[in-house]
């Protein structure tokens, strides 16, 4: 008998609109939304700002409620995912408590969740490993460096083991050495646990260098102008976006950007 749940998508869009109701009147932050992630896919979502990018991604984090179209994450709906703790989310800051220890910030949804203690420490050694800060678990965020605080944050999100990874432009701020170490460590990080991860980024090269999916947005009303599927091998050393297959995805990312721009108005 075959396992449907197997196949069928990991996150499903159908004709997905948000409408966002203000004093000002209504702000159409995204319009006829169509996509599909299947299981172990790494899918970027590129736009300028204001096209709807963290809204969706929100949205599939029930943190927004779409107002037309269908959404369905792992087969049932946002808020059942929610509850049944599908998804970790990542933010683009990385909100650590300064008065708790890495260890004590990555355990704090394992307290929530009613873990015992046995188990708390037992994930959050694993975590810590995952995203090599092995040894920091008993300083303070104060005490680490911006990209090392945003590996903490990823450990947190990754401590429930939860099938997918939601990340908001999470190395935005950071310099870019820093970015090109972290993007390289995420790429790692995936292979080994081969979670579904949605990943917002205002990056081209970023979202062509992580991404098997790359998803182009347009200006709001967000609306998908291209999905692009990476032919780039899952193992990416940093030097193959010197590449010719790099070079031409990222034309085609930029040309899509720039279309979805003619059609704004």
């Amino acid at each position: 008998m075959k396992d449907t749940a197997a196949t069928s998508p990991v996150i499903e869009a159908k004709g997905l609109g948000l409408t966002f109701q203000t004093n000002d009147g209504p702000v159409h932050a995204l319009k006829d939304v169509n996509l599909t992630v299947e299981k172990g896919d790494f899918v970027s979502f590129i736009g300028p700002s204001g096209c709807g990018k963290t809204t969706f991604l929100r949205a599939i984090a029930a943190l927004e409620h779409p107002t037309e179209g269908t959404l369905s994450v792992n087969g049932m709906s946002a808020d059942a995912a929610r509850q049944a703790r599908a998804y970790g989310y990542v933010f683009q800051a990385a909100g650590l408590y300064p008065w708790r220890t890495i260890a004590g910030n990555i355990r704090l949804p394992l307290e929530i969740m009613g873990f015992s203690r046995a188990e708390q420490a037992s994930r959050v050694e694993k975590v810590l490993a995952l995203v090599d800060l092995e040894g920091f678990g008993k300083k303070f965020p104060w005490q680490l460096s911006g990209g090392m605080q945003q590996r903490a944050s990823i450990a947190r999100a990754l401590a429930f083991d939860a099938d997918i990874l939601l990340m908001d432009e999470p190395f935005g701020a950071l310099d870019e050495i820093v970015r090109d170490k972290l993007n390289e460590e995420v790429l790692k990080l995936w292979a080994r646990t081969e979670k579904t991860i949605g990943f917002v980024t205002h990056s081209i090269p970023e979202a062509v260098y992580l991404s098997t999916k790359i998803v182009v947005m347009s200006p709001r009303p967000g609306r998908i102008t291209d999905v692009i599927e990476s032919p780039l091998p899952k193992e990416r050393p940093l030097d193959i976006r010197d590449s010719k297959e790099f070079i031409e995805i990222a034309h085609r990312v930029r040309e899509g950007l720039r279309a979805g721009h003619g059609d704004e108005v």
